[in-house]
């Protein structure tokens, strides 16, 4: 069978599945569509048809497997600045140049512009976001309408608007606050009830049913009016036909003024990192973990976002909380997406009616939720353990996001993590020299895929390491090498952590080395990392990789110190060291018979402007006899050049195949053709290659001038113990 025919017969196996995944996230799509538009001061509808919109073309055209495409919780407060600034139609013309502009986006493929933005930066943004939805939706889930300057000042209101819901006197209004109040109940407690049969409905469903069904029993059964105020249920949503129908105007007169373009940069702006962010979030959920065509995703987004604004809906993005239900649900490709916005035209043609029978404080407690989430405290405490300074860089971007507005939040979050990055490395050259510089280097060794990076690794440029990370199957094994590297962030630490347990899951392997010699201020696996001048290493303290090295020697039965020892005696005489300085060995492995010794070791070649600074990771055998001094290295072209300068390869007799695949040199000819017995160069022949070299009584083996990885260190020991047994 064709892959073609294969293709599709696996996507019709699969289409069951996906049609459920899409009704359960309509289920959550319509209320949350309704609200956000309401808390927008939109018309209720335009959340609804910007995830139908969205939901269709997206599924069409996106690059992306199982996320959702649908007006987004941190848009609320940049669409309410739009349309109160600029009025509805105005807006919409807004939210279609936003769509424009990152429809461009993708054509130019920028879709790796959210790496510019600082993890802690972007997490203050969306915490101020939350604190935006919470402080204006609070009020109305209790039945209090206020006008206040500022979300801070909504903030402030709350136990004030409390107190006020504790003392109404209007029934109607007492109503509608404990219909917000029980719908947050729900949504708070709702996750704990471990019902797989109950939580087919979501949680925004089940206050969608309840409500209706109360307003049901006043009209049918006690045959009164719903005790609720007229003032607080939903209204104005059109029947389907008056949706085809009457299309809204869109005004672009004021295409030429500041506070149109105002918001649609920060439309854009904010548009494209919740959709990134979720992108890269739901990738990681996917169960085959697909990687997703982000550019194709921004140019369907934004095409998605162009239809939407023309038929009066809302900016499309992706959502990370609908694709995370929708991939629980057993969703495996795009096609849930469709039918979630299936689905949603299905419900406004029968039930467009019944949606008005919805208390406004319900609908809010749903956003009121979503707010808590963004902004709960335990993201203060997780940030808090990552560093201080990371602190530091939150807090800014989130007063200034609500006191001034998002885009001088996010701003006001990259200029603060540059200028921390600064003060802790007491250095601004080590950025002004090396931002521009090409700072990765990556290259393919045997069936190993290796990754160097120098001077400095932020999120400044950071799209440099992972175009080159992303350029390699997960399924083969990578090295990432920082001990070129002065300066490593947070925001770099979090992404590669990403990338480990993307690689582990599809087979794959994903190291990083050369953090040894950093220093940082946290225990927190994510804390920014920098060398410090005179490297240390702090006992009870040990790094990532020292701790699995510390776990290989209890597994080997071996001894291991992390200390730096310059007594480095036993190299002297090897005649690789000869023209090189050693500076220490630490990370050593050493067996009880102290004739093993693996070693991290850094030794330098050259001086002044010509120094170079190297790590690598070594073996040093003890013998208990003499041998004679030679050096073993595979043989390539630069060894057939060193022929032509008279360093002649050493034939072993009766070994062809040795002598053309290994470059083997020495002094004593002679002494040395008698030790390569058939044993020894048997087990050269079938066995990896690796730099040997004899000194006389002991002999030194590497592979390449690099710290090796753990899986390299098990290899190279293994390599070594034989090798002693087959020489002794």
């Amino acid at each position: 069978m064709s892959k073609k025919k294969n293709n599709i017969k696996t996507f019709f196996k699969a289409l069951p599945k996906n049609i459920f995944s899409g009704f359960v996230v309509s289920l959550i799509a319509l209320p949350l569509g309704l609200g956000l538009a309401m808390a927008s001061e939109a018309p209720p509808i335009a959340g609804v048809i910007a995830a139908v919109v969205g939901g269709i073309l997206v599924s069409l055209l996106g690059g992306s497997n199982v996320t959702i495409a649908g007006p987004g919780n941190g848009l609320v407060g940049v669409l309410l600045v739009a349309i109160t600034t600029l009025g509805l139609e105005s807006a919409y013309a807004a939210i279609i140049c936003s769509g424009v502009i990152l429809l461009v986006l993708g054509f130019l493929r920028l879709g790796k512009l959210a790496d510019f933005f600082p993890s802690s930066a972007i997490q203050g943004m969306l915490a101020a976001i939350g604190l935006i939805i919470l402080g204006k939706q609070f009020h109305i889930m209790l039945a209090h309408r206020i006008k206040r300057k500022d979300t801070i000042d909504y903030l402030l209101e709350i136990p004030f608007t409390i107190n006020d819901a504790v003392h109404y006197d209007n029934t109607g209004l007492v109503f509608a606050a404990i219909a917000g109040v029980l719908s947050f109940l729900i949504m708070i407690f709702y996750s704990k009830i471990r019902n797989k049969y109950l939580q087919l409905i979501p949680a925004p469903m089940w206050i969608v049913i309840l409500s209706i069904a109360f307003s049901y029993y006043f009209e049918l059964v006690a045959h009164e009016k719903n005790p609720i105020a007229l003032e607080y249920m939903i209204s104005g949503i059109p029947e389907f036909s008056e949706i085809i129908a009457q299309l809204p105007t869109v005004n672009f007169s004021k295409i030429a003024t500041f506070p149109f373009w105002t918001s649609v940069l920060a439309l854009t702006l904010i548009a494209s990192i919740e959709s990134l962010l979720s992108i890269k979030a739901v990738d990681k959920l996917d169960p085959k973990k697909r990687r997703s065509n982000v550019n194709r995703d921004l140019k369907a987004l934004g095409l998605a976002t162009v239809g939407s604004g023309f038929l009066g809906g809302l900016n499309v993005v992706t959502v990370i909380a609908r694709s995370s239900v929708n991939v629980n649900n057993g969703a495996s490709n795009r096609s849930s997406n469709f039918f979630h916005a299936l689905f949603l035209v299905v419900f406004i043609v029968l039930f467009s009616t019944q949606l008005q029978r919805i208390p406004l404080p319900a609908l809010m407690a749903i956003l009121v939720y979503t707010g808590y989430k963004l902004a709960a405290p335990e993201n203060i405490r997780k940030i808090f353990k990552i560093g201080r300074e990371q602190l530091i860089i939150f807090f800014v971007t989130l007063l200034v996001t609500l006191k001034v507005g998002l885009i001088s939040g996010i701003a006001s979050g990259v200029f603060v993590t540059f200028i921390i990055h600064i003060i802790i490395n007491k250095s601004f050259g080590l950025f002004g020299r090396n931002l521009l510089k090409p700072n990765v280097l990556m290259y393919q060794e045997d069936r190993n895929y290796y990754v160097s990076v120098k001077h400095f690794c932020s999120f400044l440029n950071f799209y440099k390491l992972k175009s080159k990370i992303e350029a390699i199957p997960e399924t083969e094994d990578v090295i990432v090498d920082f001990s070129l590297c002065k300066f490593v962030d947070h925001t770099v630490m979090e992404n590669l952590n990403n990338y480990q347990e993307l690689f582990i899951k599809r087979g794959g392997h994903f190291e990083v080395l050369g953090l040894d010699l950093h220093d940082t201020d946290s225990k927190h696996p994510f804390a920014l990392r920098r060398l410090l001048p005179v490297p240390k290493l702090i006992k009870n303290s040990l790094t990532r990789r020292q701790k699995t090295i510390e776990e290989l020697a209890e597994d080997y039965q071996l001894n291991y110190t992390s200390k730096k020892v310059r007594e480095t005696h036993f190299l002297d005489n090897f005649l690789f060291f000869r023209t090189k300085k050693i500076s220490y060995v630490y990370n050593q492995l050493i067996d009880k018979n102290k004739t093993l010794n693996t070693f991290d070791i850094e030794f330098s070649e050259g001086e002044f402007i010509a120094k170079e600074v190297i790590r690598s990771t070594m073996l040093h055998i003890k013998l208990n006899k003499n041998i004679p001094e030679f050096t073993l290295d595979q043989e390539g072209f630069l060894e057939k050049v060193y022929a032509f300068a008279g360093f002649k390869d050493i034939p072993i007799e009766n070994h062809t195949d040795f002598s053309n695949r290994f470059y083997l040199l020495g002094e004593d000819t002679q002494a040395i053709q008698a030790f390569f017995t058939d044993d020894i160069t048997h087990f050269f022949e079938s066995n990896p290659y690796y730099h040997v070299e004899s000194n006389g009584r002991d002999l030194l083996i590497f592979g390449r001038e690099r710290l090796a990885s753990i899986k390299e260190i098990k290899a190279l020991y293994d390599f070594g113990k034989r090798l002693q047994q087959v020489v002794s």
